[in-house]
């Protein structure tokens, strides 16, 4: 019995690929630190502390958005509840943060400023590991993963799909956020967590702690970026992307589809944490709006906008949308939610690939469009000027069925 050989496994990248990837990895490790710390404020290469800012939490988004294109892009699973992950991931950072402050609180109390505010005597059951930074790493990976096994596994085991899921998420996220509004959770309340002063004993004020957050923010972005594409080149990669052009085949052919999709939806979920967890030293605050609808419905706006199933696309909706944002928020503060409406109408009416897949049609076009001549192997050019063709007359060749030769 003959056996189907499946295609071979291509690189990672392509060398285009990797040439942009090293680019990106020395504009975050070292152009972006040199133009901070070293070049001087009244230079027009000054990189300022703002930018700093912007730029490390529109990462911290980016990343969500890569989180959003394995599930929605790759596997079909439309959430628009990621932002509870999201913040999840920055809660248990911020709550960390919280107990560094120690005595330097405006109560000059070892607990925190709301919690004596409150007339807490002791801290609760859940900030028990609050003062260890290796414990608040497991946390934040470990909080949004397991939620989101208990709910992926009954959601995917119900067979819940489609626009069904969607608003069951929204509505997991929007219950999370009530519930985090109370004071009485131990979350701060509608104020959150704020005040922030160390990391590790560091003052996170500092130039030198705001780039060395940006730096990680870059490393760990770009980390999940090779992730993502080792993991959708892989064969679980290509069982996602059944799962999402014909989840029903894919059950007929001896796949169950709930351990990939659980998979992939933990994995999504861990990612948002991470994002979290390296949003909320750099803003210095977290709080129950984080976990609003709207962010998450921007998280697929994220992905929509830059192209689903590209990977490279939804990093770069992150980037413009958001720096669009930062922009219309100070100069048409207004507008920006007429923009955003009519961006992702337009997007889903005439841009329903994204950027990415415009500019690939773009580029398919002028492949397209190349001369003929341009289209031929050296092969055939060889014989065809031999046999006395114009070179600007040039036209591909047949290819020659076996035997046909003399």
């Amino acid at each position: 019995m003959s056996r189907v050989a499946l295609p071979s496994k291509g690189p990672l990248l392509s060398g285009k690929g990797w040439t942009a990837f090293f680019v990106a990895l020395i504009c975050v490790c070292a152009l972006a630190p040199v133009l901070n710390l070293l070049v001087p404020a009244g230079s027009t290469l000054h990189m300022s502390d703002y930018a700093v800012a912007l730029v490390g939490k529109i990462m911290c988004y980016a990343i969500c958005a890569l989180a959003m294109d394995l599930i929605w892009g790759y596997t079909g699973i439309l959430s628009l509840g990621h932002g509870l992950f999201f913040a999840l991931g920055g809660y248990m950072m911020g709550m960390y943060l919280m107990r560094q402050i120690g005595r330097d609180g405006n109560y000059k109390s070892e607990l925190p400023d709301f919690m004596v505010f409150l007339d807490w005597k002791t801290l609760p059951w859940h900030w028990t590991f609050s003062d260890s930074f290796i414990a608040t790493l497991v946390l934040i990976v470990a909080v949004p993963g397991v939620i989101a096994f208990v709910f992926g596994f009954f959601a995917f085991r119900s067979r819940i799909k489609g626009v069904y899921f969607s608003i069951i998420t929204q509505a997991m996220t929007f219950a999370a956020m009530l519930l985090f509004f109370r004071n009485e959770t131990g979350f701060g309340g509608n104020n959150g967590f704020t005040d922030f002063k160390r990391i590790l004993g560091t003052p996170v004020a500092t130039q030198e702690m705001r780039m060395t957050l940006f730096a990680l923010t870059g490393l760990t972005l770009l980390g999940f970026f090779l992730f993502a594409r080792w993991l959708i080149g892989s064969k679980f990669g290509r069982v996602l992307q059944a799962i999402r052009d014909a989840e029903s085949r894919v059950m007929f052919s001896g796949y169950n589809p709930l351990p990939y999709k659980l998979t992939i939806w933990v994995i999504s979920a861990v990612m948002c944490g991470v994002a979290g967890a390296l949003y909320v030293p750099q803003v210095g605050i977290i709080n129950p709006g984080e976990m609003s609808p709207a962010n998450s419905i921007e998280i697929a706006i994220w992905a929509a906008v830059g192209g689903r199933a590209t990977l490279v696309g939804p990093i770069l909706g992150a980037f413009i949308v958001n720096g669009a944002k930062s922009w219309l928020t100070v100069a048409y503060p207004e507008y920006w939610l007429y923009f955003l409406g009519a961006l992702f109408i337009a997007v889903t009416l005439f841009l329903p690939n994204g950027i990415v897949g415009l500019m690939k049609k773009w580029a398919s076009r002028e492949h397209k469009a190349m001369p003929d001549e341009a289209q031929q192997t050296p092969a055939q050019r060889a014989v065809a000027m031999e046999q006395g063709a114009e070179p600007s007359a040039l036209a591909p060749l047949p290819a020659q069925p076996e035997g046909a030769r003399a």
